[in-house]
């Protein structure tokens, strides 16, 4: 499949943002935990959340999908063993493993897939693991957890890393039975705390939620709940970047109470303007300005998962930015495609690159590396001269719900071919 897109055109308009791509696994994994009824909404149409409800099916958990509300059913949870084939397309299935390992005592799953931007080792989620007293056995990229018989422990676990991931299976894994677990360093990620708000609804014992300390007292059971999953934080920075590139003025609304501060304030440094109101922002830009640099750091710091993007606003920003992701060293492998469009970069090592603007764009046809940086390359081609056409779209719209209504609503030219 593939994007086509005339570039040139400023995007102006209304757009509703969708519900948070990284809060639907881990809320879904929490509706494992309760033989009753659990109903999510908000949740985004993706690529993804489509193979994750593959995946509960194949456990004998019954989904029914209403426009963007999740009703789900795991009182007939058979199965505890993940499907390789499944797995192996999803990272994020990851987090299953906690929920099925509390709910069964046992789990046995796949080293997980997903977009290639660095080594993802699971070894933080494995030593966690073992920490609340499952037992590990291994074959090659087939893993299996398994409690003995539970007593009432209590373990203090200090995170090596904020691993957003590994500490969500750990909630998941500890909210039911005898456990006492005091988790530390936590990450402080809004899907981690609508994790933990989905769970107190249920009637698990969860305090510090969103501070880096968590003291869980596991509960004998869990009962069903209605939640509404968060905005996605990473799409409004997208579509504010896509507004400033563009010259555009753009209202993105759905906004709820969530903090954007760590992706909005960055992006003032670059000179975009944002007009905040109660359920809304306004943004534009008249001209654009290259910070010295942007570092991306665990929230609330600056995305990562914004980096690709912001190395594109930075492209049509006079001056020169260091663009700094420290966790992943993929990140950068993508803005060579850039440079084949016109983009004066230099990459300094796998973390690190400089971008010098302002520079004009051409358009090319390119191939997507993996999710953000799908995006990041229809933003440079939404202001290029002439057509783009962006292969492998099925990657970016992993991620992204509805890429060609939201930007064709706001006046961009873009087709998709399958």
């Amino acid at each position: 499949m593939k994007y086509i897109i005339q570039g040139g055109r400023k995007l102006e308009g209304e757009i509703e943002v969708s519900g948070n791509k990284n809060a639907i696994f881990p809320c879904v994994a929490a509706a494992l935990l309760t033989q009753d009824e659990v109903i999510l909404e908000n949740v985004a149409d993706l690529a993804d959340t489509q193979v994750l409800i593959q995946i509960l099916n194949s456990l004998g958990v019954k989904v029914d999908r209403r426009k963007t509300t999740l009703v789900i059913n795991s009182k007939d949870l058979k199965s505890y063993v993940l499907p390789k084939e499944f797995m192996i397309k999803l990272r994020g299935s990851i987090v299953l493993v906690g929920a099925i390992l509390a709910r069964k005592n046992k789990v046995t799953f796949y080293h997980p897939g997903g977009d290639i931007i660095g080594k993802r080792s699971i070894n933080t989620h494995l030593e966690a693991f073992k920490s609340i007293g499952a037992v590990l056995t291994k074959s090659d990229l087939e893993y299996s957890l398994r409690f003995v018989e539970q007593e009432n422990t209590a373990v203090s676990i200090f995170l090596q890393e904020a691993s957003v991931t590994a500490c969500e299976n750990l909630i998941l894994a500890s909210v039911l039975g005898k456990k006492k677990v005091v988790l530390k360093n936590c990450p402080k990620e809004p899907h981690v705390e609508d994790l933990c708000k989905m769970l107190l609804q249920m009637g698990a014992s969860i305090k510090g939620v969103g501070t880096d300390t968590l003291l869980i007292d596991g509960v004998d059971k869990l009962s069903g709940t209605k939640f509404k999953i968060g905005i996605d934080y990473i799409e409004v920075g997208t579509y504010a970047v896509a507004s400033a590139i563009t010259g555009g003025k753009i209202k993105i609304f759905g906004l709820d109470k969530s903090n954007l501060d760590p992706v909005l304030e960055p992006l003032k440094r670059f000179g975009v303007k944002i007009e905040t109101h109660d359920n809304y922002l306004v943004v534009s830009a008249d001209k654009l300005i290259s910070p010295v640099k942007i570092i991306t750091n665990i929230w609330p710091g600056f995305p990562s998962d914004l980096m690709s993007v912001a190395i594109v606003l930075a492209t049509q920003s006079k001056g020169v930015t260091l663009c700094h992701d420290w966790m992943y060293e993929s990140r950068m492998f993508f803005v060579d495609k850039l440079i084949s469009m016109g983009a004066q970069i230099t990459l300094a090592d796998p973390h690190r690159s400089l971008v010098y603007g302002s520079s004009k764009l051409k358009g090319r046809v390119i191939e997507t590396p993996d999710i953000r940086a799908g995006m990041a390359l229809v933003l440079a081609a939404l202001v290029a001269k002439g057509e783009s056409t962006i292969n492998q779209i099925e990657l970016i719209e992993r991620g992204y719900e509805n890429v060609v209504g939201k930007l064709t609503n706001l006046g961009a030219d873009i087709k998709k071919y399958v």
